[in-house]
């Protein structure tokens, strides 16, 4: 061992330990049964079996332990926007795509291209900039890695401005925050606006955040650490205390977590989590308050207080093979054209098909760039399934790349339109399209909804 090293082996590291003992030991506290000559007994702790403790220690290192359980924020809420209740609508036992035969693979996807008659399959594409990094784009000691990134930010403030929604009095709830980017450049795209509010939501603990780099007083910067399916934002003290129009924004916002995020702020938000007595108001007139409220400016009082408005969502989606019908939206869709959580299943691992052909490619890129977007923001999204899950095994000598790829787009373009349907009938304008090139990123389609001027009710005279 080096010196001032733990003496022991890690035998599946093939390396000795990294801890550092105390003085005047050769092992560490975790090692240190291995020269100590008694009875004491090391046992895994009962909160997390990676590391042990001495058994007469126990409930003294309980009390301390950093894996013990934290007290819950007061915008916890258990799995209030989860979704499937009915635990029965879950199949019991998914069998792997790699285990069905070529007829019952087949089947499938003539049920998918049955499913997707009709639907706007060819996306426009509206890939805008935004002036607030026009300097880092010309920045030459960006690296590729982070050149792209910021090309993918640019536009997703490009549409943002084209849907107005980057304007004062305003509190922008960025889903699947990471370091806090995208919100870092709507801060800087927002340099002379008032009234400006960001909160990052971000379950994991993260390195590197760029949140604490912003310059201006007036913007505020909160990091929730919750898992979107337990967050309540009617509960979260500044929005309670502001009453801010809430603009929702992700970029490559994984899978399920998307579903999460938009129940998050259609449904959960947008009725009085606490107003258990109250009657929740018809889809329509959440939808007219969704609309009059964002003109109201912060500390006004407003008419619509229990239903605290959204003025819109703009998020980068990902990870389709990542979704789950517990939590999918667009479950009701789904069973409109004949499908459930069988089809579901074996549509979102299918989806990873429209990317899996650039793996190798993205693989290099990702390891030959040393810019500090690697650090927690690479593109590891475009990552696909295994061999096996992807069902490589049985579609030898059946399917070419090309085909493959033009299934794994229509299952991504299904999944993804039960998210417009879900959005409209919330009161909602939806739309998909394509926001950078492919070149740039696999994943590279945007999801924005406004709240729906038609469906505001007309005032009674």
């Amino acid at each position: 061992p080096g010196p001032g090293r733990c003496a022991h082996l890690v035998l599946r590291k093939r390396r000795f330990c990294r801890m550092v003992p105390a003085p005047g030991r050769r092992f560490c506290g975790e090692h240190a049964h291995e020269e100590e000559q008694n009875d004491r007994k090391r046992i895994p702790c009962p909160l997390d079996p990676k590391h042990t403790v001495y058994e007469d220690q126990l409930q003294k290192h309980l009390k301390k332990c950093n894996s013990r359980e934290k007290p819950k924020p007061v915008y916890f809420v258990q799995d209030i926007n989860a979704g499937l209740k009915d635990v029965a609508e879950i199949p019991e036992k998914q069998v792997p795509l790699s285990s069905l035969s070529i007829e019952e693979l087949q089947n499938l996807i003539v049920k998918l291209k049955k499913a997707t008659i009709g639907l706007e399959l060819h996306l426009k594409e509206q890939i805008l900039s935004h002036q607030a990094l026009q300097e880092a784009l010309n920045d030459p000691k960006n690296g590729e890695s982070a050149f792209k990134h910021l090309k993918q930010q640019a536009s997703i403030l490009g549409n943002m401005e084209k849907l107005h929604l980057l304007g004062p009095g305003r509190c922008f709830v960025e889903f699947g925050a990471g370091r806090g980017k995208l919100s870092h450049w709507v801060d800087i795209a927002l340099e002379n606006v008032e009234s400006v509010q960001f909160l990052l939501v971000e379950r994991a603990a993260t390195r590197f955040k760029v949140d604490g780099k912003h310059k201006r007083r007036d913007s505020i910067f909160e990091r929730l650490q919750v898992d979107i399916q337990h967050l309540c934002l009617n509960k979260v003290p500044i929005l309670e205390k502001k009453k801010l129009p809430v603009v929702g924004i992700g970029k490559h916002l994984c899978g399920a977590a998307t579903d999460l995020a938009l129940r998050c702020l259609v449904e959960s938000y947008t009725t009085c989590c606490d107003g258990e007595d109250e009657e929740p108001a018809p889809k329509r007139c959440r939808a007219a308050q969704t609309e009059v409220a964002p003109h109201n400016s912060a500390g006004n009082e407003s008419t619509t207080e229990d239903h605290k408005p959204v003025a819109g969502i703009v998020i980068a989606l990902c990870c389709h093979h990542k979704c789950d019908w517990t939590h999918y939206v667009g479950r009701d869709f789904f069973k409109s054209v004949g499908l459930g959580p069988v089809e579901f299943h074996y549509f979102q691992r299918m989806s990873s098909w429209a990317t899996c052909g650039m793996q190798e490619t993205t693989s290099k890129a990702s390891t030959s760039e040393d810019s500090e977007d690697q650090t927690n923001d690479t593109e590891e999204h475009e990552q696909t399934l295994s061999r096996t899950e992807s069902g490589s095994d049985t579609l030898q000598g059946t399917l070419s790349v090309e085909e493959r790829k033009e299934i794994g787009c229509l299952c991504k373009r299904l999944i993804d339109h039960g998210r417009i349907e879900y959005l409209q009938q919330q009161g909602y304008r939806a739309a998909l399209q394509y926001y950078t090139e492919s070149a740039v990123s696999l994943e590279n389609v945007l999801l924005t909804a406004v709240p729906n001027p038609s469906l505001i009710p007309e005032p009674t005279i």
